[in-house]
């Protein structure tokens, strides 16, 4: 009893430290994102993802830019001056230097949520610089005379405006005030003079900049929707990790508490059946009167009832004991050669006395020449006259019983035993496989049982890595199958070539003389 309630003490102690700290970690995540989707705009972790985003699409693309700043300014070298280009360069290196810098220090930081308003600021700062850069080289493109440094300067405000709204997109306002120098310059170019060639020049360069940022605003919306889409796809996976972490403590409490109830029930029954024992054995003395006889009829009358109780009761725990056993993972199959077919023609003599009084019909269908099967010889029998006695409690006088015993299409073994009883039907089957379970046809039907035949058969047969099949039509019978599986039967050995077998012997012979010869032993 020790051992019992060790275990039942072990069943409700709680979960694993690493097991609650990632409960705690995963409560604390499912929180956040159910915030992040109920109030997307008030949420600092909403904003920080576009900063984030922001910041990892500038780290990988500043070095690109420097690379088309490298290719621009060798080809603005044909129409600005050195001094101004140097300049220039001077000022889109920083420029890109800054931009590159400001992301990865925001990526590095460890408090990315509560700063990421000023960060978004030093961003929308930094883009401006960078547009300033590129607006001083179109002003200076732009007040060349040649048609082809004004061509070039507007082909570098598209691939400007360009980049800008793939860079720039998850932070308008950061688009916005890298564009507006150019929008400036551009402005105050071409005010004085807004005629002849230099009005369609102007509207090209406002409605370059006018559609950009039109594709900036669309992009910001697309960037807005993928994160909200992953934060509704991290507030799920957080969901489902939860209800994993839940199901699992539910198991393993259910487990756990299934193994302490079979170890219990296991203990209990092996403590009843000492003095249960006791109980027979002196209810059948009083019961048969061996002392002498009863010096009033009705002791012998309790006699009886006390010793057909105490049966009842031994019947019981021992199936109680065989199921716990199954459940609890101790029932040990002592396994040899077994005929099948034998084994159901003993249970059907056993059982004969109560089929002839239920004036029942027994069909059999058994093949003689069937191999053995490696099994256990008292568990296969328990199977058999479970089921029997089932199929013959459960079909009414005068019906019949269909017994077939024969070969499965795999090469396995299989026994079926088809009843014309009242049938279960189907939403009672899992009650009827289920532990003291019995349907509501059985308890009107048939006599009191106990409900754990079914679930015994079961277990016997799953520990043999059979298949358990429960088949039933209502108000026409029900049929049972039980499969073993082709590794349990046993391939007959080959006869022995008597001319093989000759010379072996004679050899055999010849060593047993030449060992009882004293000289040769010598």
């Amino acid at each position: 009893m020790s051992d019992v309630g060790a275990d039942l003490a072990g069943s409700g102690r709680g979960s694993a430290p690493d097991v609650a700290a990632r409960r705690r970690k995963m409560s604390i995540q499912l929180r956040q994102a159910r915030r992040s989707l109920s109030e997307p705009d008030a949420v600092p972790s909403h904003s920080a993802a576009m900063v984030r985003l922001f910041a990892e699409i500038n780290r990988s693309a500043s070095p690109m830019l420097g690379i088309i700043a490298l290719g621009v300014c060798a080809t603005a070298l044909a129409w600005v001056d050195a001094g101004p280009l140097m300049t220039w360069i001077t000022f889109i290196a920083c420029a890109i230097a800054i931009g590159y810098a400001l992301p990865i220090a925001f990526l590095d930081s460890s408090e990315k949520e509560k700063t990421a308003g000023a960060w978004r600021r030093k961003f929308v700062l930094s883009t401006t610089l960078c547009g300033s850069a590129w607006a001083y080289l179109i002003v200076a493109l732009l007040q060349s005379r040649d048609p082809n440094a004004q061509a070039f300067a507007i082909v570098v405000m598209l691939l400007v405006s360009t980049v800008m709204s793939l860079l720039a997109a998850a932070i308008p306002a950061a688009f916005v005030a890298g564009m507006l120098p150019m929008i400036i310059g551009v402005i105050i170019l071409y005010a004085p003079r807004l005629q002849g060639a230099a009005l369609p020049t102007a509207a090209l360069a406002v409605g370059v900049i006018g559609y950009f940022l039109v594709v900036a605003r669309r992009l910001h919306a697309a960037a807005a929707q993928n994160i909200s889409f992953q934060a509704e796809k991290d507030s799920l996976i957080a969901e489902l990790e939860q209800a994993k972490l839940n199901s699992d403590e539910a198991r393993r409490r259910a487990e756990s508490a299934n193994l302490a109830k079979s170890r219990f029930l296991a203990t209990m029954s092996h403590e009843l059946r000492t003095p249960l024992n006791a109980v027979l054995g002196f209810s059948e003395v009083m019961k048969a009167e061996l002392f002498g006889p009863h010096t009033a009829s009705v002791y012998k009358e309790y006699s009886t009832d006390i010793h057909a109780s105490g049966q009842h009761l031994l019947m019981l725990i021992n199936e109680i004991l065989d199921l716990s056993r199954v459940e609890a993972g101790r029932y040990e199959l002592k396994e040899e050669p077994v005929p099948l077919t034998g084994v159901v023609e003993e249970c059907l003599r056993l059982l004969s006395m109560r089929i002839e009084r239920r004036h029942l019909a027994i069909t059999e269908a058994l093949e003689r020449d069937l191999p053995r099967i490696w099994a256990d010889e008292r568990a296969v029998r328990q199977v058999t006259l479970n089921l029997l006695t089932n199929a013959i409690k459960f079909t009414p006088q005068g019906g019949s019983i269909v017994i077939k015993v024969g070969w499965t299409r795999t090469g396995g073994q299989y026994l079926s035993i088809r009843d014309t009883g009242p049938g279960i039907p189907p939403e009672e089957i899992p009650i009827v496989l289920s532990s003291f379970g019995r349907g509501a046809l059985a308890q009107k039907n048939a006599e009191e049982g106990t409900g754990l035949g079914l679930p015994i058969v079961k277990g016997l047969v799953e520990l043999h890595g059979g298949e358990f099949r429960l088949n039933s039509t209502l108000r026409f019978g029900t049929e049972v199958i039980v499969i073993f599986p082709p590794e349990r039967v046993m391939d007959a050995l080959p006869a022995l070539d008597p001319d093989t077998t000759a010379e072996p012997a004679e050899r055999r012979r010849r060593r047993s003389r030449r060992g009882r010869d004293p000289v040769r032993a010598a």
